[in-house]
């Protein structure tokens, strides 16, 4: 099982891994995803079951500084019943693996609370308890599994991770609920014999980079972000002066 990660535990520059565990929801019941891995709110509860066995590998946030920026400001990210990319997108370097060792790398993105959200005022504020959580997903590297030469080679990049409010979406997409604030996680878990995981005792790590959770929303609601959006989303710049901004941005990203 994937274990919960506490922020406090991050590190300047990179994110502190944290070993095998059980989680649960509130409710007391694991959010299953993908091979019996959950994924459950950051506030869960949490049992450790074993020690740490992967301690040595570190995670850095790729465009650190473009995250804090967005973070600051309020950070937004589109979703659409068909799915749409994040922006900033989710790459990272890795240092640490083991050469030879074949990993599995997934992200899974769950509540950061139990609140609703809403943009008053120019400002988010929260405006009720959060509506239940959909059954959490994984998004898993294409790439995985693959050697620690294969991941440390250069960026690990998740641009084709897709957020969907289509609670029915039959493509694997991560499926959240507008206005609602949540954390992407990363993990790592050392693949076993057959080149897969799920097993209680498979060794895995998980980091989380604060700057990188997110308001979920239909429609950009600050113009800070859609103006962020518009500098440096490659995809964005054509509609730079343009009176539908707000509108054809929150088409693309």
């Amino acid at each position: 099982m994937l274990q919960e990660k506490s922020l406090s535990d991050v590190e300047d520059g990179f994110a502190v891994p944290q070993g095998p565990g059980q989680a649960e929801t509130t409710g007391g019941s694991p959010v299953v995803g993908v091979a019996g891995v959950s994924s459950t709110p950051l506030n869960s509860p949490q049992v450790s079951d074993a020690e740490q066995t992967i301690e040595n590998i570190k995670v850095y946030l790729h465009e650190k500084e473009l995250w804090k920026k967005f973070h600051e400001a309020g950070t937004e990210m589109i979703i659409t019943k068909a799915g749409r990319r994040m922006f900033p997108s989710y790459k990272v370097k890795v240092t640490g693996m083991n050469p030879k060792t074949k990993y599995i790398l997934l992200i899974d993105i769950v509540p950061a609370d139990d609140h609703r959200y809403k943009f008053c005022d120019n400002k988010w504020m929260v405006a009720g308890k959060a509506e239940p959580a959909m059954p959490g997903r994984l998004y898993v590297h294409p790439d995985s599994p693959a050697t620690g030469t294969h991941w440390m080679r250069q960026l690990v990049s998740f641009q084709k991770l897709k957020l969907t409010n289509n609670h029915l979406d039959p493509f694997g997409h991560i499926i959240l609920n507008s206005m609602h604030k949540y954390q992407p996680r990363l993990h790592i878990v050392k693949a076993d014999e057959n080149n897969a995981f799920g097993s209680k005792n498979t060794a895995f790590c998980t980091h989380v980079f604060p700057e990188t959770s997110f308001i979920s929303v239909t429609s950009y609601q600050n113009h800070k972000i859609t103006q962020l959006k518009i500098e440096n989303n490659p995809f964005a710049k054509g509609f730079r002066g343009s009176d539908d901004t707000d509108l054809r941005v929150a088409r693309l990203q």
